[in-house]
C-alpha cells in the first residue's frame, strides 16, 4: 500500500517549463496552519504491505489464542504467493490467560520460529523471513510475522464441503504431516496443526501446515491431538477440538455423547476402518486411558500400516464407504446396493488364499518328483566304493570355484542427512531386501550437489563389527559418486565418520574392494554427486551386497 501523504493540488511546489521544480517563497506567517496528522489505520487490511516487500491479499483464517491472522499475500520482489502469519497486538481488555506481555509473548513465538528456520520436511510449508517484533517496517499494532511458501490447494473447511471422502484417501492424507510433526518433534520443534485453519490439503490429497507462529504454550501433545483431529475431520466432517475454532474454519463442531466421549467415526459414516476407530480415540481421548496414542511417530506408523493394508488388499472390493465410486477407481459401484460387511472379511479371505496357494505349491512339487523318477534311467547298477554309492558319470566330480567370502546381512538401514528432511525414509530397507526389482531413491533436485545440501546417504548397521573385503552396489544411475565410511554410531556427524573408499557407480552392479579396512559395525554410503543433468538430479540405488573378508 502506497503509504506516500496526499499532498493537495495547491499545496504542490510549481514545474517551471523545463520540468525543474519551482519553490515557492511565500512567507512562513502566510502560511496556513498544516492539519492534524490522522492515527496510521491498522496495518493489516488487503492491500497493506510489510516489511516493503508483502502485500496482505486475503485473509484466509485467524488464531485468537495466539492473536494471529492467517493471510494469502504476494511478495512483489520475487512475484509469487507467500503464506503470512501476523501476530496482531491484543485488543483493549482481552487476556489471554498467562502473565506475559504482549512483546514477550510475541518474542516467545518468533524466536521459536526462528530455531526453525532450518527445518525442512514435504509435510509443512517451508520458513521463507520472520519479521521480528518491534522492527521499523512493521506497523505499530503488528508485533512480528512469519512468511512461509503458500500452500496450493483447499482448506479443511471447503475439502469436507463437498462431502466425505473415502477413509483411506483420509488416512493417507494425514500420514505426510504425522511424518512432519514425527520429524519436527525431533529436533525440538512444534508445528501448530490443533487449529483447522493452520492445516490445508495440497491437489494431490495431502495434508500439509501452512501457517507457522502457533501459540508460545503449544506442546508436542497438542500436535497429536491436531493430527487425530484432522484425521476425524477428513472422516466425519466435524472438528472435534474448540468449537470456536471450527466456526471459524467453516465446519460443524463435534458433538460429544452423553458420556463426555466423541462418537468413532464409523458410528458416524460406514466404511471406517477400525484401525482408524482406534487412532483417533488414541489421540483424542484424556490422558491415561488405555490406548491413548501419545507421539506422533505412533501417529504416523499406524497411518503407514493401514495405507500398506490397503494396498495389499487392492485386489478385493472394497467395504462401501458411502462414498460414490472414482471413474479412475478399479472397483466400480455399477448403481447397485452394498450390504455390510464383516470388517475382517478381506484379510481372512487373504489368509485362506495363501494356505489354498501353498497347499497347491505342495501337491504340484510332489508330482514333479514322481515326474522326474520316471524318466531317470536306473539301468546302470551304482558302484560301490568304500561303502558309498556312486553313479558311474558321477566319477569325475565337477569342481565349483571358490567362493569371494560369505555375505553379510544388513541387520539394520536408515537413511542418513542430518538436515532433518531424509529422502524416502520408508524404502530405505528396500537395499538389502534381496530383490534388485525394489530400490530406495533420492528425492529429484534442480542443481547438483552441494546446491542445496552436501550430500545424502545410506547408514547400514550390523550385529557386531565385521571386517568386510568387498561391497557390491547394483544401481541404474550411471556417474552417481558414493563415498564409503566408517561410522561410530548411527547418529555420528559426517565429521565424526572416516572415508575408506570412493567410487563412480556405473550402469548395474558395482564392485568396491574394501581390503584393509578396519572391522566396522556401522557403514556409510554418502552420495556426493547425483546421476542426471539439466534441472533433474537424482539417484537410486537397488541392491547392496557386503562379502565379510576370508573363505
Amino acid at each position: 500500500m502506497d503509504t506516500t501523504p496526499h499532498v493537495p493540488e495547491q499545496q504542490r511546489s510549481d514545474e517551471s517549463s523545463d520540468g525543474q521544480p519551482t519553490v515557492r517563497t511565500t512567507p512562513a506567517a502566510d502560511l496556513p496552519t498544516a492539519p492534524a496528522v490522522p492515527p496510521v489505520p491498522s496495518g493489516t487490511i488487503a492491500g497493506s504491505l510489510l516489511a516493503s516487500r508483502y502485500r496482505l491479499r486475503t485473509r484466509v483464517g485467524t488464531d485468537p489464542a495466539a492473536c494471529a491472522e492467517f493471510w494469502r499475500a504476494e511478495d512483489t520482489i520475487l512475484r509469487r504467493d507467500v503464506a503470512v502469519t501476523v501476530l496482531r497486538r491484543p485488543a483493549p481488555g482481552v487476556v489471554l490467560g498467562d502473565d506475559l506481555s504482549d512483546t514477550a509473548r510475541a518474542e516467545q513465538m518468533v524466536v521459536r520460529a526462528l530455531r526453525s528456520g532450518s527445518f525442512e520436511h514435504s509435510g509443512c510449508a517451508r520458513l521463507l523471513d520472520v519479521l521480528t517484533p518491534g522492527a521499523a517496517s512493521l506497523p505499530e499494532d503488528v508485533l512480528g510475522a512469519a512468511v512461509t511458501e503458500w500452500v496450493p490447494g483447499r482448506s479443511l473447511g471447503e475439502v469436507v464441503a463437498d462431502g466425505l471422502i473415502k477413509p483411506l484417501a483420509a488416512a493417507r492424507a494425514v500420514a505426510p504431516l504425522a511424518a512432519a510433526a514425527e520429524a519436527a518433534h525431533r529436533h525440538g520443534l512444534v508445528l501448530g496443526c490443533d487449529h483447522p485453519q493452520r492445516v490445508r490439503i495440497t491437489p494431490d490429497g495431502r495434508a500439509q501446515l501452512c501457517f507457522a507462529l502457533p501459540r508460545h504454550d503449544v506442546t508436542p501433545a497438542d500436535d497429536v491431538r491436531g493430527l487425530g483431529a484432522v484425521l476425524y475431520t477428513l472422516l466425519t466432517s466435524h472438528w472435534p477440538l474448540s468449537s470456536a475454532d471450527a466456526a471459524r474454519a467453516g465446519l460443524s463442531a463435534a458433538e460429544p455423547t452423553p458420556g463426555g466421549a466423541l462418537p468413532p467415526p464409523s458410528e458416524l459414516r460406514p466404511g471406517v476402518p477400525v484401525e482408524l476407530d482406534t487412532l483417533t480415540h488414541g489421540t483424542l481421548g484424556p490422558d491415561g486411558v488405555p490406548g491413548h496414542v501419545h507421539t506422533a511417530a505412533a501417529v504416523q506408523r499406524l497411518l503407514t500400516e493401514v495405507v500398506a493394508e490397503d494396498d495389499r488388499m487392492a485386489l478385493f472390493p472394497p467395504a462401501h464407504d458411502g462414498v460414490p465410486s472414482a471413474p479412475g477407481d478399479v472397483w466400480q459401484d455399477r448403481g447397485r446396493t452394498v450390504a455390510p460387511t464383516d470388517p475382517q472379511r478381506r484379510r481372512k479371505m487373504t489368509i485362506a488364499l495363501t494356505a489354498l496357494g501353498a497347499a497347491v505349491l505342495v501337491v504340484l512339487g510332489y508330482l514333479g518328483v514322481q515326474l522326474g523318477a520316471m524318466f531317470v534311467d536306473n539301468g546302470a547298477p551304482p558302484i560301490v566304493v568304500e561303502g558309498e554309492p556312486v553313479q558311474p558319470d558321477q566319477a569325475q566330480p565337477q569342481i565349483a570355484p571358490p567362493p569371494a567370502g560369505p555375505t553379510v546381512g544388513g541387520v539394520a538401514v536408515e537413511v542418513y542427512d542430518q538436515g532433518g528432511d531424509p529422502d524416502n525414509a520408508d524404502r530405505a530397507a528396500r537395499i538389502i531386501d534381496h530383490d534388485p526389482a525394489t530400490a530406495w531413491g533420492t528425492s529429484t533436485y534442480y542443481q547438483q550437489f552441494p546446491a542445496y545440501r552436501p550430500g545424502i546417504g545410506i547408514m547400514v548397521s550390523f550385529a557386531s563389527a565385521v571386517q568386510l573385503s568387498e561391497l557390491t552396489i547394483d544401481s541404474p544411475s550411471r556417474g552417481t559418486v558414493v563415498e564409503i565410511r566408517s561410522a561410530p554410531s548411527t547418529d555420528a556427524t559426517l565429521a565424526e565418520t572416516e572415508k575408506i573408499t570412493e567410487v563412480t557407480l556405473g550402469t548395474g552392479r558395482t564392485p568396491v574392494s574394501l581390503d584393509g579396512s578396519q572391522p566396522v559395525e556401522h557403514v556409510l554410503l554418502w552420495i556426493t554427486k547425483l546421476s542426471g543433468g539439466g534441472s533433474a538430479y537424482s539417484s537410486e540405488i537397488g541392491e547392496v551386497e557386503f562379502r565379510r573378508a576370508g573363505a
